[in-house]
């Protein structure tokens, strides 16, 4: 196990015992405790924060006497200084990000340290880039958004897959999701995006995010062997959207959707996911496949693994230790693939998840 030193203002730590502590913003839900999780497991001090105080406590019991609880909530600037005071970091886990985000990433550079978010909503991500890169950059503060399943891992691939490109003339994202059980957080987060947009729907092209009321599609994808020929929903729009084109020049990113996977998030009925494992895995499977083309060449990444809420757990702690311990590209606010050399940070997800690279 690993320990992360003192970072950042934690210098004031030593008298309330959050040195080098990672401060978990919505601790409580369904990802946030999975990252909770994975920050034990590496021995990382850890600070459990959000609204619920009975619920943090109960959560920070089962973790051991060390884990730390600081209630706050987004609309009380006040709450959250305290929640961060002395702390080396924050993730936040909790949405509906477009709420969220603003007043958390603020505080985290009042306190002078990195913020790390898991948001999947475009327009969320796409706001902490526009309205915080000048002030973190300032601050000379790491500031990651969308370090997730969604945003993150497509976004590390296409770094993989692009090596020693920097433009591309088009991005394509392919989600093979067997299923997809919507935690509330998704569904509420869903509900925020849907209405911003006045239900209108979003792609990259031409270089910018565009609004339209075309009707969604479907089109086959060939993913790599054993999982073949599949069913996709064309341009169903996910926030590698906001985060490709961060830092690649590239005209236009498509992402794509399984069949099943998007009717079981439409899907009212569709239940939560269930723990299948003793880590609380549900028994959901995924491959994501990359492909890049840059002056009729392509090259191509893909991934697989298991339950997309998990495995956002390493992504993010993979992070904030690599943004601790140093080993960053840049400053300010940055995509994944920006922050961090790409290849090396996805061969770190071993354990996790199986990368192939095709250049």
């Amino acid at each position: 196990m690993s320990t992360v030193g003192t970072v950042g203002t934690a210098g004031t730590a030593g008298t309330n015992g959050t040195a080098g502590a990672v401060v978990v913003y919505g601790a409580t839900g369904h990802t946030g405790r999975f990252i909770v999780a994975e920050l034990r497991r590496r021995g990382i001090a850890t600070v459990v924060s959000g609204r619920d105080q009975a619920r943090l406590e109960a959560l920070a019991a089962e973790h051991g006497a060390d884990v730390l609880v600081r209630p706050a909530t987004v609309d009380d600037p006040a709450s959250l200084d305290r929640a961060l005071a002395g702390a080396a970091a924050v993730v936040n886990a909790a949405g509906p990000f477009a709420v969220t985000g603003g007043p958390i990433v603020e505080a985290a550079l009042r306190a002078g340290i990195p913020y790390v978010d898991v948001a999947a909503e475009i327009e969320a991500n796409a706001a902490m880039f526009a309205d915080h890169t000048e002030a973190a950059r300032e601050a000379e503060v790491p500031v990651v958004p969308a370090m997730a399943f969604y945003g993150g891992l497509g976004d590390l691939l296409v770094g993989a897959a692009m090596g020693e490109w920097t433009a591309a003339d088009e991005v394509h994202v392919a989600y093979g999701l067997s299923s997809w059980r919507p935690t509330a957080g998704t569904r509420e987060a869903g509900a925020v995006s849907h209405e911003r947009r006045a239900g209108r729907r979003v792609r990259f092209t031409d270089g910018a995010l565009r609004y339209h009321d075309d009707q969604l599609s479907e089109q086959d994808w060939v993913f790599p062997e054993p999982h073949g020929r599949r069913t996709v929903i064309a341009e169903f729009t996910m926030a590698d959207v906001v985060t490709v084109p961060s830092h690649v020049a590239v005209p236009e990113v498509r992402t794509y959707m399984a069949v099943e996977a998007a009717r079981d998030l439409a899907g009212a009925d569709t239940p939560a996911p269930e723990a299948v494992d003793d880590l609380g895995r549900s028994d959901q499977t995924f491959v994501v496949d990359v492909l890049v083309r840059a002056g009729g060449v392509e090259r191509r990444a893909t991934a697989e693994g298991r339950d997309i809420y998990a495995v956002t757990a390493p992504l993010v702690v993979e992070a904030v230790e690599r943004v601790l311990s140093g080993r960053t590209r840049t400053t300010g606010v940055a995509s994944a693939a920006a922050m961090f050399d790409a290849p090396d940070f996805l061969r770190a997800l071993a354990p996790y998840l199986s990368v192939e690279l095709s250049h």
